[in-house]
């Protein structure tokens, strides 16, 4: 059974912020170099040891971002780097990745996670059939079906109409995912870049001010929808004999299982339910069974659906606040939310759960 033995990430910055310069590598390198400083003092292991580096990244348009930043992190250039997109999924698909090498033997050290920088993210055009000047656009295609491939946020609204869940009280779910963020001690997670070590979008958001925020769509606000940002998180997956060998079985999270699923394409916010459930299962456990939870907060809505359709108790979700009270770097956002489990969860199940363009859930469970 494969154990992640190690798990930093960096602050995560809106686009436009205080990595606006930064390439994807240059955030991915020094939260690699982290993990591993961090996998030295507990087992003995270093750069010489890691078998393989799964990163997701969603935005950078090629290049194999993964090769790139292994190099940059001083890995032998004898790790290939494998880049994964699987949009918002793509961190916690990433980990699930590196279980299934480290659990057949492929590999027994796997550094993996996601990287994302919002801000560098390249222009993007769609040459015409025709011919005539491309056409700039935001969105990629995520299905080969217009009509059910809808933009993210007017397929949040429509969630929210057809579950009923109003604007308000989608601003609470964000007001208290500000504020548990803003109230919970420092877990040291965070890798310091350009001295930059603490998410910079956590605010004192209030019902009044949430109540005031610019609408989206429908009853979506730029209150309860979250930020595009910068980030990078990674975690380092071993193999039972690694972890036994070095004495570090009890420091590090067992990965129980993990499931991904697709759903409707046009209702992305439901797709985490069904691998949820999948993902218990595979464990044998229960909504009951867990501890602690991390649910990406794309937008309240999803985060309510989700934690509500999946049986969570909302007690153990996002104690320390969410995706709504950071940023979203897509293709890290998942890999952040392993990283959250695995400082705050002391003892006993939890899990991590994702909702994906195109219709896909992803879910992971872990036992400390």
């Amino acid at each position: 059974m494969a154990v992640i033995l190690a798990a930093r990430r960096s602050a995560v910055c809106p686009r436009g912020g205080a990595f606006a310069h930064l390439r994807i590598e240059d955030m991915a390198a020094p939260v690699m170099q982290a993990v591993l400083a961090d996998a030295a003092r507990l087992a003995g292991l270093g750069a010489g040891d890691v078998d393989e580096v799964i990163l997701s990244n969603a935005l950078g348009a090629g290049g194999n971002p993964a090769r790139r930043a292994a190099l940059l992190a001083g890995l032998p250039e004898t790790v290939a780097g494998m880049s994964l997109d699987r949009q918002c999924a793509g961190g916690l698909d990433a980990i699930l990745l590196a279980r299934a090498l480290v659990d057949s033997g492929a590999a027994e050290v796997v550094l993996a996670g996601g990287a994302e920088s919002y801000s560098l993210r390249p222009l993007r055009a769609m040459p015409q059939p025709g011919g005539g000047a491309p056409v700039p656009y935001e969105q990629a295609p995520f299905t080969p079906w217009p009509d059910r491939d809808p933009d993210m946020t007017v397929a949040a609204a429509a969630l929210a109409d057809r579950l009923a869940l109003s604007r308000a009280g989608q601003s609470d779910w964000a007001v208290q995912s500000h504020a548990k963020a803003r109230s919970m001690p420092d877990w040291p997670e965070i890798v310091a870049i350009h001295a930059v070590a603490r998410d910079s979008f956590t605010r004192a958001l209030t019902p009044q001010i949430a109540a005031r925020a610019p609408v989206l769509s429908g009853s979506i606000s730029t209150a309860t929808a979250a930020v595009a940002a910068d980030a990078a998180a990674f975690v380092l997956v071993v193999s039972d004999r690694i972890a036994a060998r070095s004495g570090a079985v009890g420091k590090g999270l067992r990965i129980l299982a993990g499931a991904t699923l697709g759903g409707k394409p046009e209702e992305p916010g439901l797709a985490p339910v069904a691998a949820i459930a999948a993902a218990l299962g595979k464990a044998g456990l229960g909504p009951a069974d867990l501890a602690m939870a991390e649910v990406m907060e794309a937008y309240a809505v999803q985060a309510m659906a989700c934690v509500a359709g999946a049986g969570l108790d909302p007690a153990i979700v996002n104690i320390g606040g969410g995706a709504l009270a950071r940023g979203h770097p897509i293709g890290a956002s998942g890999a952040i939310l392993a990283v959250r489990l695995f400082h705050g969860l002391h003892a006993g199940k939890g899990l991590a759960a994702i909702a994906a363009a195109g219709g896909l859930g992803t879910a992971l469970v872990v036992s400390r």
